[in-house]
């Protein structure tokens, strides 16, 4: 948590829970702690309570910050922007989409921030952090500035896109840097996300900037088209993506939980709105979908909602289907159903060359959610996602669709093809 007490006498409670929750709701949000002892809460306690006041003001940026960022962006010959979830929580996606589009600067996201630029923008590079050499893919490796845009280091570790430490780096956040050997930034914005981005949009130097081939977009592009219509059984991770992607509007939301399918998210699901996609990452939980799907629901009513699971990470919660049919809730778990835990799976067979104590049994899974009253759907071919998923989101209450998926191709998150593609294109970048 981000910070944690032991209340020792009565009348310190109404300072304490002011202060749990102004830390929790302080950039950046998090949980915090109140250790609450069984006589403390029985004693009396006669005290005015703290109200809670309105959110702590976001300074703005100064002048001389932004004339000294200006000038580094527009000294840079092929800057490259990096949009964390910052962005997001800042609701700055618009002001970064027009600070990109009018200085023509690329922007690629992390896990967490996707979303922060449509990806149907042609200056968006899609997701990043998926393999170590998506730093080349996505034109980090040529960079001769980063900017980073609310991004935090545990999205995406600065070792794995600047491992020379020799990038310059621009730092736009409401909160400073945090120091680390590979993120020396060389100036440092601390003000609101999107009136930084509206200031600088305007003092920065216009100038035309050749950008390298996109190897990373064109490669997830090529691998959608050719998987789309794939027929095979179980499904490809890659044909799933696109029928749900056909089936939920831009507004809709998908919630990631974690494991093999999040990296294949990641990197092929395509995003258009800000908190579309909502991906854990960092200490990253599995179990998050479903409680994730019913916060989002309560939050977002008019929305559709999937929440997408692999089995392992269902069945950790699986009993939060108990409540969000206690509360009346309608959203959608689709389940990819392999029978094991395919990351650890996929990293033990790459660096042991066999696994162990990862391939378990399933309940069926469609009586299990009839048990709980949702309805289970049970796919049986290709065919069937498509319909079964424009059916379950227009039903009443929990629908849960067991999904089984191939996962031969998983060489953490891109199958072999897309990985070859984009090893032969990046030998052959040009500036």
């Amino acid at each position: 948590t981000k910070w944690n007490t032991l209340v020792h006498t009565a009348d310190i409670v109404p300072e304490v829970v002011r202060k749990a929750f102004k830390l929790a709701q302080m950039e950046k949000p998090g949980a915090t702690h109140i250790d609450f002892p069984e006589d403390v809460a029985k004693a009396d306690l006669i005290a005015l309570p703290i109200p809670l006041k309105d959110e702590a003001h976001t300074p703005y940026p100064t002048e001389e910050t932004l004339g000294i960022a200006a000038k580094l962006i527009s000294d840079a010959n092929y800057p490259v922007i990096l949009a964390g979830n910052g962005v997001l929580r800042s609701r700055a996606s618009e002001s970064l989409t027009n600070f990109a589009v009018k200085l023509n600067i690329p922007v690629a996201t992390t896990f967490m921030g996707k979303g922060a630029i449509s990806d149907d923008c042609p200056l968006s590079l899609l997701s990043i952090g998926l393999r170590d050499d998506d730093h080349i893919s996505c034109g980090f490796e040529q960079a001769d500035l980063i900017i980073a845009i609310g991004y935090d280091l545990v999205e995406y570790p600065p070792y794995k896109w600047n491992p020379h430490k020799s990038k310059k780096i621009l730092h736009i956040d409401v909160t400073p840097s945090e120091v680390d050997a590979y993120y020396n930034v060389d100036m440092e914005v601390i003000g609101k996300i999107s009136e930084t981005l509206d200031h600088l949009s305007g003092m920065v130097r216009i100038k035309e900037t050749k950008h390298i081939i996109n190897i990373l977009r064109n490669s997830v592009t090529e691998e959608c088209k050719t998987t789309r219509d794939d027929k095979s059984f179980p499904m490809k991770p890659q044909k799933i993506l696109c029928d749900v992607r056909e089936v939920l509007k831009p507004d809709d939301i998908l919630i990631s939980d974690v494991g093999a399918h999040k990296l294949w998210i990641s990197r092929m699901y395509p995003v258009y709105k800000p908190n579309t996609c909502i991906i854990s990452n960092g200490f990253a939980s599995m179990g998050i979908a479903l409680p994730g799907a019913i916060a989002a629901k309560l939050v977002c009513p008019e929305r559709q909602v999937i929440a997408v699971m692999g089995d392992g990470g269902f069945l950790m919660n699986s009993q939060e289907i108990e409540t969000a049919t206690r509360l009346g809730l309608s959203f959608v778990s689709l389940i990819f159903h392999d029978n094991s835990y395919g990351v650890i799976k996929s990293k033990q067979l790459n660096f042991f060359g066999r696994s162990a104590f990862v391939d378990f049994s399933n309940p069926d899974f469609v009586k299990y959610a009839e048990s709980f009253g949702a309805k289970g759907y049970r796919v049986e071919s290709a065919n069937d996602l498509k319909p079964i998923l424009q059916d379950a989101i227009k039903q009443r209450g929990v629908s849960v669709i067991d999904c089984p998926v191939d996962y031969s191709e998983n060489i953490f998150g891109l199958s072999k093809k897309s990985i070859n593609h984009t090893k032969v294109g990046a030998e052959n970048l040009q500036p």
